[in-house]
């Protein structure tokens, strides 16, 4: 109480508290009822066994919202808490929250116990955990950067990141929100509400919870691929959401977003520098960051050495050499920044034995001009003793200084990404041909009909069910015996690549064919093909329910396309090099469905390995055509049946004259009970018993 009132907060402040007759100086009432006047808010600082009652006494008083700040709430607790929230219409920030804080001069609000006044601003925060908010809102201070409102989540039981992003998007005061979020409650509903709000203020994260191990026992390749890690990753991206890898990080870039233009997309750095060793640091820092320092034009680095010392050096990084003047710094980074061939200046100073203090000086001219120019400036301060500052310039502009190149770098490279992001345009979503959604249904109605628990398909429904949906499944032959197999390997051999067949056993329940040695290519004639047969019926014995010929496939750039079903974040579609070195490769993207058009093209361009498909001099690209049908084929798969958990096309021979998928597995299960764009308070509470009450 005493916190909020020296933070001048305009309106009454009254004190609750039966077995007190004052509380900081104030009149404490016994109750809320016994209060003045109904308060909209009410800041529940009582042990978690007096929470429910406490809450259930301001709702019916009339109170309109909630921070409660106690934690350690057992099971029946929180279901008393929610229920009395939900009666009453009260909305709940916590529990276990650090608390609010309000800078509007209208309210000044400051109800957190942290250790500082947040300095009023512009930028929004929103913490699960206490402590991380606690460390935002102390390096916010040392950036001079001002809060314009604090929310200290805690458990989440009502409140959430979607609620304040709606929030900031509309206050008027908002220009930049930081998010730390451990869990999501309703990550659709994120990525729909990010998506709006990332259009026109920067929204920053801490991608917390990273965990390699997310999926270690997948069956299907896709859904190795999607850790939690991975779907974190594709959501943040879609919704155009800065995720940072760690509080200093989140800084570091909040400090450039919030006081430089956004750079060109092409993302070409210009590095200056007064010593050679650190401008080649900070070369090496932006190109590792996924930066571009490419040579400078002709004409710039002509005018570079007309206004430079003569030992300088004009190409990128730029060396002034410590011989360097106060004027001769400003028309050099004037320059560079006129110049169409740079999209962000990287400024690196350092004191001299020839002047000790020249890195300062230096500094304070780059001060004294303007703070916004063109293109961003970053300037790089070995010397400063903390890691990121914003320096006011003499216009009332600020301009980020950072004491390791390394953070400068990695700051621009996500400015560089919300510079691509916005250049995108809106989604479209992409559009699936001649697809057969009614006929998909019904298999999968059919099959979990006969396997209520779900299951992996065989063969001929995996191919009945991707036809449905026109994905590009090589013809087979499901043969019984011998006999059947030697027949449907003559009827297919004249399709294949040289006039030769591809064998695989049939085992239920057998993922890894490869690995369990269950497949055999490059069958030329009949005696190999018995041979091939006769070998999988002594290794598999009565697990052997068939087995499946296929047309040898003309070579090709084995890709690996698919789609696992995630009950919260929705269906997630997996694209990269395929093959039975797919995890060792570990080359791929991922995007939440429904896809867009421009997922197609981007899946593609945003690979390791895309220079394999867009083609290069002597090898000609594949068809991307195909393959963006083939994803659009299934995003649309996945969004019309949420029992499909998971799908794998694996190899998917991609060539210039088009795809050929040569082996394809489809789990299905039952479809979640439940509407996740739903908005619930955690879980929908039972009625609470006469005893709870």
């Amino acid at each position: 109480m005493l916190k909020i009132r020296q933070s001048g907060f305009t309106g009454p402040v009254w004190a609750v508290n039966p077995r007190a007759e004052e509380v900081a100086g104030e009149p404490a009432y016994p109750s809320v009822t016994a209060l003045p006047q109904t308060p909209d808010l009410a800041v529940l600082a009582v042990p978690p066994e007096a929470v429910p009652g406490v809450a259930e006494d301001c709702g019916r008083a009339g109170v309109r919202a909630l921070v409660v700040l106690a934690s350690g709430l057992d099971a029946t607790q929180a279901r008393r808490l929610l229920h009395s929230c939900r009666r009453h219409s009260m909305r709940l920030v916590g529990p276990n929250s650090l608390g609010i804080a309000q800078t509007d001069p209208a309210v000044r609000l400051d109800a957190e116990f942290g250790g500082a006044f947040p300095v009023p601003g512009s930028a929004g925060v929103a913490a699960q955990s206490g402590g991380v908010g606690i460390a935002l809102l102390e390096r916010l201070a040392w950036l001079g950067i001002g809060v314009s409102s604090f929310v200290s989540l805690g458990d989440k039981y009502d409140v959430s990141g979607n609620d304040l992003l709606q929030w900031w998007e509309d206050d008027q005061r908002t220009d930049l929100a930081l998010l730390h979020l451990e869990s999501f409650g309703n990550p659709r509903a994120f990525a729909r509400t990010a998506r709006r709000v990332t259009r026109t203020i920067p929204v920053l994260t801490v991608d917390a919870g990273r965990s390699a191990a997310g999926r270690r026992g997948a069956a299907s390749h896709t859904a190795a691929a999607a850790t939690p890690t991975v779907t974190r990753e594709a959501l943040f991206r879609q919704a155009g959401v800065t995720a940072t890898r760690g509080i200093s990080e989140l800084v570091d870039t909040a400090a450039l977003l919030h006081s430089q233009p956004l750079p060109g997309p092409r993302g070409a750095v210009a590095v200056v520098s007064n010593a050679g060793g650190i401008g080649i640091l900070a070369a090496d820092a932006c190109v590792e960051a996924g930066l571009s320092v490419p040579p400078l034009p002709d004409d710039v680095t002509a005018e570079l050495a007309a206004l430079l010392p003569p030992a300088a050096g004009t190409a990128n990084p730029v060396d002034t050499t410590a011989a360097i003047g106060p004027a001769e710094l400003l028309a050099c980074v004037e320059l560079l920044t006129r110049s169409q061939a740079v999209d962000a200046l990287l400024v690196c100073l350092v004191p001299t034995a020839l002047t000790p203090g020249a890195d300062q000086d230096l500094l304070r001219t780059l001060l004294d001009g303007p703070a916004r120019r063109r293109v961003p400036v970053t300037a790089v301060m070995l010397s400063q003793e903390i890691p990121t500052r914003c320096r006011p310039c003499a216009d009332g502009g600020q301009l980020p200084s950072y004491a390791d190149p390394t953070a400068a770098a990695r700051a621009l490279a996500h400015a560089l990404d919300r510079a691509r992001w916005l250049a995108e345009p809106p989604g479209v979503e992409a559009r699936a041909a001649d697809c057969d959604p009614d006929a998909a249904r019904q298999l999968v109605a059919d099959f979990l009909a006969a396997e209520p628990d779900g299951g992996w398909l065989d063969p001929a429904r995996t191919a009945r069910l991707l036809s449905c949906y026109r994905l590009p499944l090589t013809p087979s032959v499901l043969a019984s015996d011998e006999a059947g197999t030697m027949a449907a390997a003559r009827s297919l051999r004249g399709a294949g690549h040289e006039g030769k067949v591809v064998l695989k056993a049939h085992v239920p329940g057998l993922v890894h064919k490869s690995v369990s040695g269950a497949v055999r290519t490059g069958l030329a004639d009949e005696s190999e093909v018995r041979t091939a047969y006769r070998e999988f019926a002594e290794r598999f014995g009565d697990r052997l329910a068939g087995v499946l010929v296929q047309p040898m496939a003309a070579p090709g750039l084995e890709l690996l396309a698919g789609v696992v079903q995630d009950r919260v974040f929705g269906p997630l579609v997996v694209l990269g090099l395929g093959g039975t070195a797919t995890e060792v490769l570990d080359d791929r993207v991922a995007r939440l469905a429904p896809l867009t058009e421009a997922d197609l093209t981007t899946m593609v361009t945003e690979l390791r390995s895309a220079p394999l498909l867009l083609g290069r001099p002597g090898f000609p690209g594949v068809d991307l055509t195909a393959v963006g049908r083939t994803l659009a084929g299934l995003s649309r798969m996945a969004t019309d049946l949420p029992e499909v958990a998971e799908a794998d096309l694996n190899p998917l021979i991609a060539s210039p004259d088009g795809l050929a998928c040569v082996d394809a597995r489809v789990r299905l299960r039952p479809a979640a009970g439940f509407d996740p764009y739903l908005r619930q308070l955690r879980r929908p509470p039972a009625t609470p018993t006469e005893e709870e009450r």
